[in-house]
């Protein structure tokens, strides 16, 4: 897929939920390394991401999609991810999800399509995550993620401190020789319409890569978001 057409997939998906309805969102976001799992799918070089996402009113359903440039070293250069899920509601601090997320690469014959569902449980700063898929990269093999994420509020609303632990295993990763932890923490903050990141992101594994490609050395991350309608 060429540079030109690999743009304009994602700015089609930022533009798509840009219209003026509530139930429609976009979230465009700049990152200096597409980071998934601890694994770098950009070879270390930014990324430009954007979702399109619509939520049937207060039912509790949504869908979306979502989209980003990759790196692999061969024909795939945008990843493509089509979502489905439903939250609901526990009380005022905390909440439960679940739902499918089919992973494509529009374009590529070296990387095959697959699916993960997850379960999910929000309480307060802190949401805990199940993931499985019964075919990890379309490779033949199941594989299950654990993970957490938190995001504590420092001094107001304007800057929080951001966790991540999750943990990758299963048949896939007994295959490949070790299971994988990854880990990040950093420091968030928001400034009118735009959220702002900046984390260190490693891994404890033995499938240690430390070549650009798929790279899970600790790094730096840096990314900045927006999400569209803007409010008032």
């Amino acid at each position: 897929m060429s540079s030109i057409k690999k743009w304009a997939l994602v700015a089609a998906l930022a533009g798509a939920a840009s219209v003026a309805n509530a139930q429609f969102s976009s979230t465009i976001t700049a990152t200096n390394d597409y980071d998934f799992r601890g694994f770098s799918q950009s070879a270390k070089d930014p990324a430009l991401q954007a979702s399109a996402d619509y939520a049937f009113g207060e039912s509790g359903w949504a869908i979306g999609a979502w989209a980003s440039n990759v790196d692999f070293d061969n024909d795939a250069d945008v990843e493509l991810d089509l979502y489905g899920g439903y939250t609901g509601t526990i009380n005022d601090n905390a909440s439960w999800n679940a739902g499918l997320v089919y992973y494509a690469y529009p374009g590529s014959d070296d990387v095959d399509d697959y699916w993960e569902a997850y379960v999910g449980l929000a309480l307060g700063p802190v949401g805990l995550k199940q993931w499985y898929s019964d075919d990890l990269y379309n490779l033949g093999d199941s594989a299950f993620y654990t993970e957490a994420n938190a995001s504590f509020p420092i001094g107001g609303e304007t800057f929080s401190i951001l966790a991540h632990l999750g943990y990758s295993y299963g048949d896939a990763f007994d295959t490949a020789g070790d299971d994988v932890l990854d880990y990040s923490i950093g420091v968030g903050a928001s400034f009118y319409n735009f959220d702002f990141a900046l984390k260190w992101v490693d891994t404890d594994t033995d499938l240690e890569v430390t070549d650009d490609v798929l790279n899970n050395e600790g790094r730096v991350i840096f990314t900045v978001a927006t999400t569209l309608p803007w409010g008032e």
